[in-house]
């Protein structure tokens, strides 16, 4: 048995484990955040400026029967519920419809740029985590790291991904030429960009996770294991940082729904393709499926985030797995 588990109160015997009803329940809410979305996505062609067929059309000329051909091509001559009825179906299997600008299918050219920016977001995750643990483990409970570090989070968390990118690129790449300037070509053109994207919000979290870990080790077992002899470094890593991390993975699940955004931005200053580039050029021509795809996949990648981080609660913290059942007991 731990030492932390020593002073956490005997539980009772539980009769069922409630986490699984917690997953389930979860997993509904996330399924009901992500159909609000794509509700939402379908009423904003609806309300954005412009007609769709005038769209479709371009620059040929406009009669009523092309018009009514288009219309009939593309489902507009449908009622509104019957033509949302349509599109939620074909969005549930995977059909976002077909590009105005490309005439090509929206699915495809989304997940042809897929993976680029799913490597940055991946790696600018990866960044904001090993930044916030080294600045909150290295300096919590340390007054004058704990005032250099707060000036260097304020920084940070202050400026704009894509600015700092330009920053990056002045000196990086453009003045020592220690990395490429622009495209993905190998795992250097990753660095500027990660960093760019993953400093501002592991600036913000080190914030969370020091506190929490002052917290921590402000506690009675870390007396108990100072008594044993281990040391402090140990006991910030091994011991404290897991007691600390519920607050700041929670921030982290939140955020990192944004990191899918600033990767638009991002990938726009340093050249690199992914769905930045196509979704600055749908923006500019009007291509709303491709709008409405990405904003969609968007909102699908914060559910499955949070839902993660929630799931990851459990296993994180042990206690939480049947709290619920505790509170109905004692009620």
């Amino acid at each position: 048995m731990s030492v932390e588990s020593a002073f956490i109160p005997p539980q009772r015997p539980k009769s069922a484990p409630l986490w699984r009803g917690r997953v389930v329940r979860r997993l509904l809410s996330g399924g009901l955040v992500l159909w609000a979305a794509v509700t939402l996505s379908f009423i904003s062609v609806y309300l954005a400026p412009g007609d769709i067929v005038s769209l479709l059309m371009g620059e040929q000329v406009q009669t009523p029967a092309i018009e009514a051909a288009i219309r009939a091509e593309w489902g507009l001559d449908q009622p509104l519920y019957l033509q949302y009825l349509y599109y939620l179906w074909r969005v549930l299997h995977g059909d976002f419809g077909r590009s105005y600008m490309l005439n090509t299918d929206v699915s495809s050219l989304v997940l042809s740029q897929l993976w680029p920016t799913l490597k940055l977001t991946g790696l600018a995750l990866v960044v904001s985590l090993v930044f916030a643990v080294v600045m909150a483990v290295a300096t919590a409970h340390r007054r004058l790291g704990q005032r250099i570090a707060g000036g260097i989070e304020l920084i940070l968390a202050s400026t704009p991904s894509f600015w700092l990118g330009i920053v990056l690129l002045f000196i990086f790449s453009f003045t020592l030429r220690w990395f490429p300037v622009a495209g993905d070509r190998s795992f250097s053109s990753l660095v500027l960009p990660a960093l760019s994207l993953g400093l501002a919000q592991g600036a913000v979290v080190s914030q969370v996770l020091r506190r929490g870990l002052e917290d921590a080790l402000d506690e009675p077992f870390v007396l108990t294991l100072r008594a044993w002899g281990l040391g402090n470094r140990i006991i910030r890593l091994r011991h404290a940082l897991r007691h600390a991390a519920l607050p700041a993975v929670t921030l982290t699940g939140w955020l990192s729904g944004g990191l899918l955004s600033g990767a638009v931005i991002t990938e726009q200053v340093f050249g690199r393709p992914g769905l930045g580039k196509i979704t600055v050029d749908a923006v500019l021509g009007k291509d709303l499926p491709v709008v409405l795809a990405v904003a969609i996949f968007s909102a699908l990648v914060y559910v499955v985030l949070s839902t993660l981080v929630d799931i990851l609660y459990l296993f994180i913290d042990p206690r939480l797995r049947d709290n619920g059942q505790d509170d109905g007991e004692n009620a």
